[in-house]
């Protein structure tokens, strides 16, 4: 299994395809994370998300084994666009947008990775800054928020998130500039320090 850990993602996919199942589990372990993250900051509800996460999974292991994927060296984009697809498609069916819901959404961060080491007092301290990132992201327009959540939990290019939200480069880079300048202005107004 630590041979796995020193493989590409291309080279893992390979070797899933070749019969290997552990390739696999390494490949989700590497991403889990992100995309859950990713797929619960646009969804704002924690069992809708690990549906969602599951189908995203699911599509990836049918596309694999397949032989369908085709985006070599691109895997956590590719995974991204179909966390997103799969959210856009729920919102569709149901016809309303995600709401931002009032609930304490700390349990977020348990999937955000971890340090084993850590003490306490910085693990206290990383939790309140994560859920004071949390708070001003729920604060920020849907089209902001999505187009942070995609670059920095997904690692997407702007042309992959102008791809997956069906908008120019232009478009994605502008609400990547308002939603960092929306965060910094409410970070300058409740003096807030990370």
């Amino acid at each position: 299994m630590k041979l796995h850990q020193t493989l590409t993602d291309t080279q893992l996919i390979l070797s899933f395809q070749e019969g290997n199942c552990n390739a696999l589990e390494t490949l989700i372990g590497r991403y889990k994370d992100k995309l859950f993250s990713s797929i619960l900051f646009l969804v704002k509800d924690k069992f809708l998300a690990e549906d969602l996460f599951q189908e995203t999974f699911l599509r990836i292991i049918d596309t694999l084994r397949s032989h369908r994927y085709n985006e070599e060296g691109k895997f956590l984009p590719w995974a991204m666009r179909i966390a997103h697809n799969l959210c856009v498609d729920y919102f569709r069916k149901v016809k309303r947008s995600p709401a931002i819901l009032t609930q304490d959404k700390k349990d977020i961060f348990d999937v955000i990775h971890v340090v084993v080491d850590d003490n306490a007092e910085h693990r206290i301290m990383r939790e309140q800054s994560y859920d004071r990132v949390h708070r001003m992201l729920d604060k920020l327009p849907e089209e902001q928020r999505e187009v942070i959540v995609l670059r920095h939990f997904g690692d997407m290019s702007f042309k992959e998130i102008a791809e997956t939200t069906n908008c120019s480069i232009n478009t994605a880079l502008g609400r990547m500039r308002y939603g960092l300048i929306n965060l910094r202005k409410m970070m300058t107004e409740k003096q807030i320090n990370l």
